[in-house]
């Protein structure tokens, strides 16, 4: 199984001047070309594809207006190139969206091969640079690992690391469990298991505070000036560190739910139409649910688990766990209800993770799929279910 490692790097000064320039090189290369694409299919209904490219790059550098791009590796732009290609192939597959162009401030990344870089005692050496850069090596690399390709990356805050994919066999399933759990993500309580164990998210208001407080302050120095150059750089700290602190909680807690349970079902929330909504958008984008499902996701994979999904338009908040009367009535803000039908009393969070459980469990054994009654007045309900068993229990 194929896992990330990065780790810091400290370049010295002219190290740093290097890969500056290696990274304003490789920006250039992919704003220049996307912006030639897109004129030649305004004016042209015309396309250049990769090989295109690479021997446009070519002619360019052999004129004089250009020839500082000589000063750096021609693998890191031959990668820009490439990258800009797969990402115009994503975006007609219907993958991502419309390549934007790159702008100087935020992260900034290059990728290299090994006729690009190596590794010697510890240390890194790049095309270009005679002396090695200093890397901390925090993890132990897998032994006998093939490194083939590595991504250097600065981040906002003027951090250098170093990123690479190598085989890990410590990687190994776990041995299995008849636990099953399910999840109701929420903006009160990030999280609220079957088990009736609710999770509540780091409390992030006095970073935000602060964060704030940051932003005023380099709104008011002149633009330009070394004194806003600084407190930008306090600003991308703090906002590494409100980032750093979401990570670490959403991996313990994917980590803790994946070696307590074999199958986790959990709903997939529709995120996009809720960040739509000015209350609620804020909070909905602190909590950080898509990461936190997509640390799920990779972990369940590596380690044998099941991840179950639960259909968005599901109506696990409105739907009695006990008779499975849908109820209306049951509206954003209302935490508890009685059920008109068997007079059940519910907490609205763990009734929804019962729900998602039960509707996992059923559904993945069954074979179907669960919805609400769409226009035409059909549901969609599993193939197959055996006797005595209801979709919500």
């Amino acid at each position: 199984m194929r896992r990330g490692f990065r780790f810091r790097i400290y370049p010295n000064k002219q190290q740093e001047v290097l890969l500056r320039k290696s990274l304003g090189c490789v920006r250039f290369v992919w704003n220049h070309f996307l912006a030639k694409r897109q004129q030649l299919w305004t004016e042209k209904q015309e396309s250049m594809n990769f090989y295109g490219m690479a021997k446009e790059l070519t002619q360019m550098k052999k004129q004089p207006e250009f020839s500082w791009m000589k000063d750096v590796s021609v693998i890191a732009l031959r990668y820009g190139m490439y990258g800009l290609e797969e990402t115009y192939k994503k975006f007609f597959r219907g993958k991502c969206g419309f390549p934007n162009f790159k702008k100087k401030l935020g992260h900034n990344s290059m990728n290299l091969d090994t006729s690009a870089f190596s590794f010697k005692d510890g240390q890194l050496f790049i095309a270009k640079s005679k002396s090695p850069i200093k890397v901390v090596w925090h993890r132990q690399l897998p032994k006998d690992c093939e490194i083939r390709n590595i991504q250097i990356s600065l981040t906002p805050s003027g951090k250098w690391y170093v990123s690479m994919n190598a085989e890990d066999p410590s990687i190994q399933p776990l041995p299995k469990s008849d636990n099953a759990v399910g999840i109701d993500l929420g903006i009160t309580t990030f999280a609220t298991t079957s088990n009736g164990e609710k999770i509540t998210s780091p409390n992030l208001r006095g970073e935000y505070n602060k964060l704030k407080r940051l932003q005023r302050r380099m709104s008011k120095k002149v633009k330009g000036s070394n004194n806003r150059y600084k407190a930008r750089l306090k600003v991308a700290r703090q906002y590494e560190r409100i980032t750093n602190i979401r990570k670490d909680f959403h991996h313990k807690l994917s980590r803790q739910l994946v070696n307590e349970n074999q199958v986790i079902c959990i709903e997939d929330l529709n995120v996009k139409g809720m960040l739509k909504n000015r209350k609620v958008s804020r909070a909905v984008s602190e909590q950080g649910w898509y990461q936190f499902r997509s640390y799920l996701q990779y972990k369940c994979d590596w380690y044998g688990r099941e991840l179950r999904t639960i259909n968005q338009w599901y109506p696990s908040s409105k739907t009695c766990g006990s008779c499975g009367t849908h109820n209306p009535k049951v509206v954003w803000g209302v935490e508890e209800w009685t059920c008109p039908h068997c007079g059940v009393h519910h907490d609205r969070d763990l009734n929804a993770a019962n729900n998602i459980l039960a509707v996992g469990m059923a559904v993945s054994a069954c074979g179907g799929s669960v919805r609400p009654k769409s226009r035409k007045g059909t549901k969609a309900t599993p193939k197959k279910q055996e006797t005595g068993k209801s979709l919500v229990s």
